[in-house]
């Protein structure tokens, strides 16, 4: 039986959820504008490629579009350094072209989602550098953080806080004083205490919502309010914090106050606008106060995108996603991949406990097998799902990078994130053949693995067996499916044999094998669609290893 057996007037079919709700079960598709399609043959990819590829987006069936930072900006990493929030930057294009992309998504059928940055601005933004160059006392270093050192001469940082990409959260500047930056130092911390931030940024919203856009993902959500006095850690690890326990950086009550002031500005545009966190919490109910009814719409699952490929963990993440967000009635997130970790096609090609940062490509076959039924996975659970630029693709990380072609700044600093995030980023193969595998005209400005033409948009179009008709097939059955996306809950069947998922939805079974070896188990209902061939014979079905099937039930 063929793993793409969708009936045609079943994937025709729409839903019924109010455009206002369309959110809670959304699939939306992150773009990295640098490396998705380039149309001047720069070797960078801009709005104007993104526009012309956007039909790409409407077949594959995805509901919205998230664009990473296109802003003004020196590129210190990757757009997330910003110098001007109502500018585009000149390698992306200009305000037409972005206005272009948002009329021709919309003319589809697509939203559009930006990002937005407000935990920190670029050292070139111009409030920093005058206040840089107006000296100790000057108004605008109140909208920073900039505080006098410690010791004898103020030659030690204020605090202890360690960078995100390593080393000292801290520089000092020529004149004494030092600034705080939990990323780069060419990102210094807003400080959010201040009027005049607050007025900016609810300003900058207003900005993009009156061009059109449908919504924001809000970067480092967790971040913008520091702990009063901003305290020493003490001695204390901060990536064990992170995992454990509230840093006095993050995850501090006082976000969500300026997230309920945003939703007054958002709520006052129709078309159901949201918001999205990207909310580093310690636990799915810390992450839940985020998307109360009065604050934000999503969250990113960041424990969803970090478990095992493992039965019982997967189950447990899932279980325990859903209760958290059940009683502030907002929907689960579900995310596999993003431009800030390794692809998962490479991350379950190797042995578990690695992270979300890996260096080697692991055993790549079973890392798509596993990848694949991950992604009907994902997308059998009730919510809303993110699907990263490439994944349709089956894309594995680029992992053999040459380290002179390395550009993420955490790769430059002695600690800290691991700094290989450019194997996530290396520009996606359109064609076959050219130089740039129908990426643009040029070359691109990560060099592209030799295997790329052979895992392109234009050599999987039509096979069915190809990782890109998977997706086309099953965002087709969950567009057309009620049981699928919609509601908050799934019914576990538990006589399932360790290493096995199933569950059902209205309407809708699930069935994954997450072990090594195949197993027969009792066929629920007709396979509606499976990420490798089954055979259903005598009402039982063969489930080879690392395999899902999705069912039509009664």
């Amino acid at each position: 039986m063929s793993q793409h057996s969708t009936d045609q007037s079943v994937a025709s079919a729409t839903t019924t959820r109010e455009p206002a709700e369309w959110w809670r079960d959304a699939v939306i598709y992150q773009v990295y504008p640098r490396s998705f399609a380039d149309s001047d043959g720069d070797g960078t990819g801009d709005l104007e490629g993104i526009r012309r590829r956007l039909p790409h987006l409407r077949e594959l069936g995805v509901d919205a579009v998230w664009l990473s930072p296109f802003y003004a900006s020196p590129q210190a990493d990757g757009g997330y350094d910003v110098a001007d929030y109502r500018a585009v930057d000149p390698m992306y294009g200009t305000l037409l072209d972005a206005d272009a992309v948002i009329r021709d998504a919309h003319a589809l059928d697509l939203r559009i989602i930006v990002d937005l940055v407000p935990n920190h601005s670029s050292d070139q933004h111009e409030w920093f550098k005058r206040a840089v160059a107006e000296g100790p006392g000057s108004p605008l270093r109140d909208r920073y953080h900039f505080r006098p050192g410690k010791g004898e001469n103020g030659e030690l940082p204020p605090n202890d806080w360690e960078s995100i990409f390593g080393g000292p959260a801290w520089t000092r500047l020529a004149d004494g004083e030092w600034y705080l930056h939990l990323f780069a130092p060419e990102q210094p911390d807003l400080n959010w205490e201040h009027p005049a931030v607050a007025d900016e940024f609810r300003s900058i919203l207003r900005f993009w919502l009156d061009m059109g856009v449908d919504g924001f993902r809000i970067d480092v959500a967790h971040g913008l309010v520091k702990a009063a006095g901003l305290p020493d850690l003490g001695g204390a690890d901060q990536l064990k914090l992170l995992g454990n326990d509230v840093m006095p950086f993050f995850d501090q009550d006082g976000v969500h106050d300026i997230y309920r002031s945003w939703r007054t500005i958002l709520d006052e545009y129709d078309g159901g606008r949201i918001f999205v966190a990207e909310a580093w919490t310690p636990t799915v109910e810390r992450t839940a106060n985020y998307v109360r009814p009065d604050e934000l719409h999503q969250a990113f699952n960041f424990q969803y995108l970090g478990a095992p490929w493992d039965a019982a963990g997967l189950r447990e993440i899932i279980d325990s996603s859903l209760d958290a967000m059940r009683p502030v009635g907002a929907p689960a997130t579900w995310v596999l991949s993003n431009h800030d970790v390794t692809r998962h096609a490479t991350r379950y090609a190797n042995p578990p406990g690695l992270g979300t940062q890996i260096r080697t490509p692991g055993d790549r076959e079973l890392g798509l097998r596993r990848a694949r039924a991950a992604t009907l996975l994902m997308l059998a659970l009730p919510g809303s799902a993110y699907i990263y630029q490439g994944e349709e693709l089956g894309l594995p990380d680029v992992t053999d990078l040459p380290d002179e072609a390395r550009q993420d700044p955490a790769y430059f600093r002695g600690a800290g994130q691991d700094g290989f995030r450019d194997g996530c980023r290396v520009p996606i193969p359109w064609t076959r053949t050219g130089p740039s595998y129908g990426f643009g005209d040029g070359g691109s400005w990560l060099p592209q693995p030799d295997t790329w033409g052979e895992l392109s948009v234009e050599a999987q179009t039509g096979d069915p067996d190809s990782t890109l008709e998977m997706y086309r097939s099953a965002l087709a059955v969950r567009r057309a499916t009620p049981g699928l996306g919609a509601g908050d809950s799934v019914k576990w069947h538990e006589e399932a044999p360790e290493g096995v998922l199933h569950f059902e939805r209205p309407g809708f079974a699930c069935t994954v094998n997450t072990t090594g070896a195949p197993v027969r188990l009792p066929a629920p209902g007709t396979v509606l669609l499976a990420s490798a061939p089954v055979t259903v014979a005598d009402g039982h079905v063969e489930l080879p290893a690392d395999t899902a099937v999705w069912w039509e039930i009664a």
